[in-house]
């Protein structure tokens, strides 16, 4: 059964079945060039909240050597998932500039104004890798299921070939299912890794 907050700003609703932290498995397969990058890795997520109307993300993932202990630490990355809204004079920034006004706080009602006609709300991600890469992905979420695509991508001058990446999140008989397809060093966009992981 799922359990919702009932502490949570109005705009963290949708996405508040993510909250916590995951763990478990997943397979990679990319190719690339005439070689092919195939492996099993541990992975675990962790979704939070400390009262803003977004939630703090972090990711970690190890790979797995043949005899399953984990063996070569893989790229992490945090972010912060949100609701797409237009910002008001309400809300802080940019950087560290504090609101302009104040306002009552959002309700349900004004959450519901985001919803689409196809009954989802539009979020927007960013995330930092620890390799130096920066991510923003614009896309939906609708009940237990969120499809995004990267918007934006930024990499330093040393940093490896990556041009897009679409992402799928679900939550499938209690677990968190993820599936990311990217196009990097040579090859077109698509699927290079995914998992499964149970809440812990």
């Amino acid at each position: 059964m799922l359990e919702l907050p009932t502490d949570l700003p109005a705009d963290l609703a949708p996405l508040s079945w993510l909250i916590g932290v995951w763990e478990g498995t997943g397979v990679i397969d990319f190719p690339v060039g005439d070689e092919r990058l195939q492996g099993e890795f541990a992975h675990r997520v962790s979704f939070s909240h400390d009262g803003g109307p977004f939630l703090n993300y972090s990711s970690t993932a190890t790979l797995l050597g043949e005899d399953g202990e984990q063996s070569l630490p893989l790229v992490s990355e945090i972010g912060f998932w949100r609701l797409s809204r237009p910002a008001g004079d309400a809300d802080a920034g940019p950087a560290l500039l504090p609101p302009q006004a104040v306002a009552a706080p959002r309700t349900v009602d004004d959450v519901e104004e985001l919803r689409g006609d196809n009954g989802a709300f539009p979020i927007e991600v960013s995330l930092a890798h620890s390799d130096g890469m920066l991510e923003l992905y614009l896309g939906e979420i609708k009940g237990p299921r969120i499809d995004m695509a990267s918007d934006a991508i930024v990499r330093g001058a040393g940093g490896k070939d990556y041009g897009a990446a679409t992402r799928i999140y679900g939550l499938v008989d209690g677990h968190l299912l993820w599936a990311w397809d990217i196009a990097a060093l040579g090859t077109p966009l698509r699927s290079h890794a995914s998992a499964r992981l149970a809440k812990v």
